[in-house]
């Protein structure tokens, strides 16, 4: 085969599409309006498709911080943590990780995707063994691949399967590294934290938990799933990423083990990525402390999700169990929603498509995101419009098992 034909093979699919319709994936934002409305194709859009879960890209203690940032220490570092591109913004960043989960130390990352690569690459070896959920982010089956590790996958949010993979490995060895997330990004289910740590424990398994989507929404002070199930402590390594809650770009560890600095060193992708910019980092700091500073936006953000889940069942749509910031419409065939998104934006109203090869073919969804910003007006707005074109393509009739 051409090394170009697996290339050729999307072009052909993108071309499938009818002129002036969206295309998935390269869908262009002219212009942010708000927190949770943008401008697409000249069109303003109802934005149910970001990850800005307590609505903090363009709160005026963000974007000052970012601002006073980049007039300071100029636009961006020009090289690595390891060269010359640790700043005093960067290490202040760790230690307000560090207090805030109440952890030991704390190393961030250029990005939450090298967050799991540098964490996994660095810590695990030939002669380690790595058990993740099947349902685990690209970052983190991509992470155990640059490793030379034996690989063994647990179903699904299952502290039993864990436990049967575990039993079958020699005991007494310390060197397995069990990885799960807080809060999947697909369906928006909650691991069961507190049995995996049970089972972590039993067998002498190191456990990290990614946070990326649960952090600043669960938990009494916005930790994540581990501190809102009562096991931060029993955790690891405490891995997030500053893209959603955070609204700025990058990724961090925290953890009570001391080895983790040595990451400094270690971790391919940390050494040879450059920094985060100046204003970025920045920004992240202040958006902890509104975070920390405002429990009253978690509040809110729940009080939006539960508007959202009851406007979408009483409109006949079938949605995930798991009540979560991500609401995934479960809509099953590929053909049936892939129409439905593209009416949906058409109408104004944009949320995440997820089709092969992010789920089976049978299995597809929409992903709707809500976010503390959100006013009870625009849920009002984005419930009507998938009224409307749900009835007209049908979606609304028949239930997803």
């Amino acid at each position: 085969m051409d090394l170009l034909e697996k290339l050729r093979v999307i072009e052909q699919r993108l071309a499938s599409f009818a002129p002036g319709f969206a295309v998935p994936g390269v869908t262009v934002i002219d212009r942010v309006l708000g927190p949770c409305e943008v401008v697409i194709s000249g069109r303003p859009t109802l934005m149910f498709g970001s990850n800005n879960y307590l609505g903090l890209t363009l709160h005026p203690a963000v974007v000052e911080a970012a601002r006073a940032a980049i007039s300071e220490y100029g636009a961006g570092t020009t090289g690595s943590r390891t060269a010359n591109g640790t700043l005093a913004l960067h290490e202040s960043l760790e230690r307000e990780f560090a207090e805030w989960s109440g952890k030991r130390h704390a190393i961030i990352f250029s990005t939450g995707y090298q967050a799991n690569l540098s964490l996994i690459g660095g810590l695990c070896g030939k002669d380690d063994v790595i058990l993740i959920d099947a349902d685990s982010h690209a970052s983190i089956y991509d992470a155990t691949r640059q490793t030379a590790s034996q690989v063994i996958g647990f179903r699904h949010n299952s502290p039993d399967s864990l436990q049967k993979k575990l039993e079958r490995l020699p005991k007494g060895e310390r060197n397995r590294l069990v990885v799960v997330e807080g809060l999947y990004s697909i369906r928006g289910d909650v691991a069961p934290l507190r049995e995996i740590a049970d089972v972590c424990r039993q067998y002498g398994a190191y456990l990290l938990v990614d946070e990326a989507h649960s952090l600043g929404t669960y938990g009494p002070t916005g930790l994540g799933c581990a501190e809102a199930q009562g096991v931060l402590d029993r955790v690891d390594f405490l891995v997030a990423t500053f893209s959603k809650s955070l609204a700025g770009i990058g990724g961090v560890c925290v953890s009570d083990h001391p080895e983790l600095r040595a990451l400094h060193f270690l971790a391919r992708a940390y050494v040879f990525t450059a920094s985060g910019s100046p204003s970025n980092i920045a920004g992240v700091r202040a958006a902890i402390r509104v975070v920390r500073e405002h429990p009253e936006l978690r509040e809110q953000l729940w009080s939006n999700v539960r508007r959202l889940r009851q406007g979408l069942q009483e409109r006949g749509y079938v949605i995930g169990e798991t009540e979560s910031p991500i609401v995934p419409i479960l809509t099953g065939d590929e053909d049936k929603t892939m129409a439905l998104w593209q009416r949906l934006l058409q109408e104004g109203l944009y949320v995440n498509l997820i089709v092969p090869p992010g789920c089976p073919k049978d299995q597809c969804v929409l992903r709707a995101s809500c976010s503390a910003a959100h006013t009870p007006e625009q849920i009002a707005r984005a419930l009507d419009i998938l009224a409307r074109v749900g009835a007209e393509l049908g979606a609304t009739r028949v239930a997803v098992s």
